[in-house]
């Protein structure tokens, strides 16, 4: 039965002029993932990511360390969503923000706050349009796999949590929780059988800890 690795990107530049650019630290990350999927010997894996430029360097970047002389296949589905956008659409009122906050923790609870609303409002070309379209991905692709080919897509988290979270039948509050809790270049392990896609692993970063703990960020 195939494989598919979800992998999110390694560490986007957060407070840069652009911040889909993979910061160093990232580069690094995406170098450590694709070791690791060289030591799980995934087979003749199809290397699929989405459009914007801190997917498909990560996803250039791990093919490289893994060894595998493959270009990534591009899907627009894999793409995050506007982030930005849903602050501006779902804004969290002034009253709410603790005194000393830190701009990385304001920016992950007034993110948390517009997720959980945008999930909750379920209009047709919300969340349900973008998590299905994900979801739709990974169904294509455990469909199109050969018996004894596996996958590895990169992407990021909020398109990990939608995948994760149907599989899971998650409410917006899972949404929000797998979305928080995905870390750069986690995989994120869904087995194609027979019976439909079943989750094996949320989140799997043994390849940042310990000597490689350093490696370990969230954004």
């Amino acid at each position: 039965m195939p494989l598919i690795c979800l992998v999110r990107h390694g560490q986007a530049s957060f407070g840069a002029d652009d911040y889909d650019v993979l910061s160093e630290l990232g580069r690094e990350q995406a170098r450590c993932l694709g070791e690791e999927l060289r030591r799980r010997e995934l087979r003749d894996p199809l290397v699929v990511s989405g459009t914007l430029r801190r997917q498909r360097d990560t996803a250039a970047l791990l093919a490289e360390a893994a060894g595998w002389p493959v270009s990534a296949e591009i899907d627009p589905r894999l793409d995050e969503y506007d982030h930005l956008d849903l602050l501006k659409r779902y804004p969290t009122e002034p009253a709410n923000e603790p005194a000393g906050e830190s701009a990385s923790r304001r920016m992950q609870r007034l993110l948390d706050a517009a997720l959980r609303s945008w999930v909750a409002a379920g209009a047709a070309d919300g969340w349900p349009a973008f998590s299905s379209g994900a979801v739709a991905v990974v169904e294509e692709l455990a469909a199109g796999l050969p018996r004894g080919r596996d996958a590895v897509v990169a992407t990021s988290a909020g398109v990990i949590a939608a995948v994760t979270a149907a599989l899971l039948a998650a409410p917006a509050d899972g949404v929000v929780a797998l979305n928080r809790a995905a870390v750069n270049v986690g995989i994120t392990s869904v087995l194609a059988g027979a019976g439909g896609l079943s989750l094996l692993a949320f989140n799997d970063h043994a390849h940042a800890t310990g000597t490689r703990r350093h490696l370990l960020s969230y954004r």
